[in-house]
């Protein structure tokens, strides 16, 4: 077993994206985000000067793992070195890719890694980390056997779609009858606009043009007036192109659209890996507000219910978005988990650092990385 932490235009060639991509299909806890047809334009765009680095995982010559990484000279508004896996603000999931059953491995090696090239870092922050199942109880396990000071310095819980239940007696328990009776009534008024239609693509077919008129329908509203669309910047325009469509010739894209007259009026862009889904952008034409759109759209993609390879759906929303928070009533935990690192003083200086964040004192060395209580302290 090895850990090397190469720069990432070393995987940015056929070779080492074939097995990128070998990993991502034996992945413990699929994320789409960390797949190469998605990272490596997001590190192109917004990378340029390659400071972030491949924590690879090997077994027996083979890569096991996957965690892109960067040091920072601070922590938030704080001037703490440390060195935490790398999101950006259209990464909306990092959990490491990891070969199934490689979990427990993954983490002793990468902690040990860590140990030994600490440098400046005063901990490991791992962001957007889901806060279940086998990769996140693998984490535990070796920070517990480690007495390693750890804690959870953010939790959120996000809207998910999954459901035993087909779309349709699914739409009627998570919306009351007078709320559906008023998405009837406005897809009602928009029908007599003209001819309105649900277009769907799970293949790579009139990709380009289809990202053309989506970065348009974004731009138009207020993300467009706020400078925040996505092709605001040739960087984040890239991104969402080529991340399309990458996704989208390995048939791990699903896109819909809302038309009226064959114009649309709102659309998404979501990533599919079995067994789950995950949202990545939506946009509607803010002049067809009172029809409620995007909440239209929303509505017709709960049809992913009725797929068999589609188990849930992660919407990567903020707990309170105004649709997903309504319509999705699942609901899946995501967070941030700062662990210490290094020899004793500089791990008596993170719990320090720790305490002062999760407001108490000395989290002392045997903290739970799920309960951020010590293993003694009733629940």
């Amino acid at each position: 077993m090895r850990v090397t932490a190469p720069g990432w235009r070393e995987f940015d060639c056929p070779g080492q994206i074939a097995q990128w991509d070998a990993l991502a299909q034996r992945a413990s806890e699929p994320n789409p985000y960390f797949e190469s047809w998605f990272l490596l334009p997001a590190l192109r765009a917004l990378d340029p000067q390659g400071a972030v680095q491949l924590l690879c995982f090997s077994v027996d010559g083979e890569l096991a793992g996957l965690m892109p990484f960067q040091r920072s000279r601070s922590y938030y508004s704080y001037p703490f070195p440390h060195a935490a896996s790398w999101v950006h603000p259209n990464c909306f999931l990092g959990a490491p890719l990891v070969a199934r059953g490689c979990e427990t491995a993954f983490w002793r090696a990468v902690l040990d890694w860590a140990d030994r090239n600490a440098r400046s870092a005063l901990f490991l922050h791992l962001t957007e980390l889901p806060l279940a199942g086998e990769l996140y109880d693998a984490l535990e396990e070796v920070i517990a056997e480690q007495n390693r000071p750890s804690g959870i310095v953010m939790r959120q819980q996000r809207p998910v779609l999954a459901s035993p239940l087909a779309s349709e007696p699914y739409f009627e328990t998570a919306y009351s009858s007078k709320r559906r009776r008023e998405l009837r009534r406005q897809f009602n008024r928009l029908a007599d606009s003209g001819v309105v239609e649900f277009v769907w693509h799970w293949d790579d077919a009139g990709i380009a043009p289809w990202c053309e008129d989506f970065l348009r329908l974004e731009a138009s509203g207020w993300k467009g007036e706020a400078g925040s669309a996505l092709g605001c910047t040739d960087a984040t325009r890239a991104l969402f192109c080529q991340a399309l469509e990458g996704a989208a010739g390995r048939g791990k894209l699903v896109r819909v659209a809302l038309t009226l007259d064959r114009r649309p009026i709102a659309m998404l862009a979501n990533f599919v890996d079995a067994p789950g889904s995950f949202g990545f952008k939506t946009a509607f034409d803010e002049s067809f507000g009172a029809y409620s759109p995007g909440v239209l759209l929303e509505r017709e993609y709960l049809k992913v219910l009725d797929r068999s390879d589609i188990a849930w759906c992660d919407s990567c929303a903020a707990p309170d978005h105004p649709v997903m928070s309504e319509m999705w009533t699942a609901r899946r935990a995501i967070g941030r988990i700062s662990v210490g690192i290094g020899g004793p003083v500089r791990r008596t200086a993170f719990r320090a650092i720790l305490a002062q964040e999760l407001g108490r004192q000395d989290p002392g060395p045997e903290t739970s990385a799920d309960t951020g209580q010590k293993k003694d302290a009733p629940a």
